[in-house]
C-alpha cells in the first residue's frame, strides 16, 4: 500500500495528455495531445541534433497543423518544461553553439533534447510510429538493462512473432502511468506491467495457455475467426 506521502507527491505529478481527447469528440485527439505526440514522435526518429531543438520542434507540429510555428511555440516550450521534461519523458542531450541571437544564448547555446528510456517506452504507445516502434524497442532493450532474468527474451519474443500484442500492452501500460496506477514506467518488469495491466494480462495468459493445449485444426479455427474478425474492421 502507497504511503500517504507518495499518494500526494503522485497526484501532484503533471500529467501527459497523449492519449487525451475532446469530451464530445471521443475520437478526436486535442491540440495538446497531438503537440506532445509530435515531439515524442519527432524525438523518436531524428538523429540531427539541430532539428530537435524548441524551435524545431515548433516547426515540425507547425507543418503538420498547417500553422506557423510562432503560433504553436509557447505551446512546445510548455510541453516540454512543464510536462516532459518533469515527467523524466524528455531530457536535454546538449547544447548548440550559436553566433547570433541574444547573448545569453550565445554564451550557453541552444538546448536540444531526446529520449529518455521511460521516454521510448511512451513512445512505442503511440500509432503513428508504426513499424519503426520495434526498432525503438529493440533499441530500449539494447540501451536499459533489464534486471529480471528472462523477461527482456520473453517480450522480445512476443515482438517477433505478435509485435501488435507488444504495442497494445504498451499502450496499456502507458495509460495506467497517465492515470496515475504506477508511479513511473521504470524499471521495466513483469511485476510492474503485471500491476498496471490489472485483471487484462490473466486474459491474455488464459487465451496463450489455452491455445497451446489445443489440437492443430482447432488452433487453425482459431486463428481464422481472430482472422476473419480482424478483416471485416477494414
Amino acid at each position: 500500500m502507497r504511503s500517504l506521502e507518495a499518494s500526494i507527491k503522485l497526484e501532484s505529478r503533471p500529467r501527459l495528455s497523449i492519449f487525451k481527447t475532446f469530451k464530445t469528440k471521443r475520437e478526436e485527439l486535442t491540440g495538446e495531445a497531438m503537440r506532445q505526440r509530435s515531439i515524442i514522435i519527432n524525438l523518436a526518429t531524428e538523429t540531427r541534433h539541430m532539428m530537435n531543438t524548441r524551435t524545431s520542434l515548433a516547426h515540425k507540429v507547425a507543418e503538420k497543423s498547417n500553422t506557423i510555428w510562432q503560433n504553436v511555440y509557447s505551446g512546445i516550450f510548455r510541453d516540454l518544461d512543464e510536462i516532459l521534461l518533469p515527467l523524466g519523458i524528455v531530457e536535454e542531450a546538449g547544447r548548440l553553439p550559436l553566433k547570433r541571437g541574444p547573448k545569453a544564448l550565445q554564451e550557453h547555446g541552444v538546448p536540444y533534447y531526446k529520449l529518455t528510456e521511460s521516454g521510448m517506452l511512451v513512445a512505442v504507445s503511440l500509432d503513428e510510429l508504426k513499424d519503426e516502434r520495434i526498432k525503438i524497442l529493440k533499441k530500449f532493450f539494447d540501451d536499459y538493462d533489464i534486471k529480471e532474468e528472462g523477461f527482456k527474451e520473453v517480450i522480445l519474443t512476443l515482438l517477433d512473432v505478435a509485435p501488435n500484442f507488444v504495442f497494445v500492452l504498451l499502450r496499456k501500460y502507458t495509460e495506467a502511468y497517465i492515470d496515475k496506477k504506477i508511479d513511473k514506467l521504470i524499471p521495466f518488469n513483469s511485476n510492474r506491467l503485471r500491476y498496471a495491466l490489472d485483471g487484462t494480462i490473466v486474459i491474455y495468459g488464459e487465451l496463450l495457455e489455452g491455445f497451446s493445449t489445443l489440437t492443430s485444426s482447432d488452433r487453425e479455427s482459431v486463428i481464422n475467426f481472430f482472422r476473419s474478425n480482424l478483416n471485416s474492421k477494414h
